[in-house]
């Protein structure tokens, strides 16, 4: 792929996740392609100890192999009470393979004893974006809640059904697409980004 700057590349294969970052940037008269249109590129491994170090090494990475602006992100549940965990292995807290379903089995077990505000949690994206000879812009989001005591709801994937929005008095898995699509970490990190990315655009 050529270095057009009116392209630019969504480090995803989540075709939903892709959809939130394209209605920014096509707005701005950007082509947005993903990593389902290059099968071929394998994935970056996120060996950082953050959310913003693999995001960034997402989103540098892939921007060095196609000479062009790459959007990468990193997200997850961060729970205080235990030490911030999953944190960045939230995808995968219960092992290589990814499921949702022991995930959240694995965190009201890891949580069973803990009440209150011991059940206060964070969900934490950070969004990283990268061209080639220029430095990154990085962005962070966060919604606050806390873990319910069973899943409600089943519009969401991940942590949705588990985490608990009192001003809302309902999961994120319970909200329409539309709700969580406005009051979502990575909304939150969107807006940031659109009100930062013009000027990092022009260096």
């Amino acid at each position: 792929m050529n270095g057009n700057e009116q392209t630019i590349v969504i480090a995803t294969r989540n075709k939903g996740k892709a959809k939130e970052f394209e209605a920014l940037f096509s707005k701005k008269g950007y082509q947005i392609k993903t990593l389902l249109d290059f099968p071929e590129v394998p994935d970056v491994e996120e060996t950082g100890d953050t959310f913003q170090e693999n995001a960034l090494l997402k989103a540098e990475t892939i921007a060095e192999t196609f000479k062009t602006m790459v959007l990468a992100d990193d997200s997850g549940l961060v729970v205080k009470a235990l030490h911030g965990q999953p944190g960045v292995y939230s995808a995968r807290y219960a092992g290589e393979e990814k499921s949702d379903a022991k995930n959240n089995a694995k965190l009201l077990i890891e949580m069973a004893d803990l009440t209150g505000t011991e059940r206060q949690a964070t969900f934490h994206c950070s969004l990283a974006l990268a061209k080639p000879n220029a430095d990154s812009l990085v962005i962070d989001g966060e919604v606050h809640g806390e873990i319910a005591g069973v899943p409600r709801g089943t519009n969401g994937f991940g942590y949705d059904s588990l985490f608990y929005i009192p001003e809302k008095e309902c999961t994120m898995a319970e909200l329409s697409q539309e709700e969580k699509n406005s009051i979502s970490h990575r909304a939150v990190a969107l807006q940031k980004l659109d009100s930062a990315v013009d000027e990092w655009l022009k260096k």
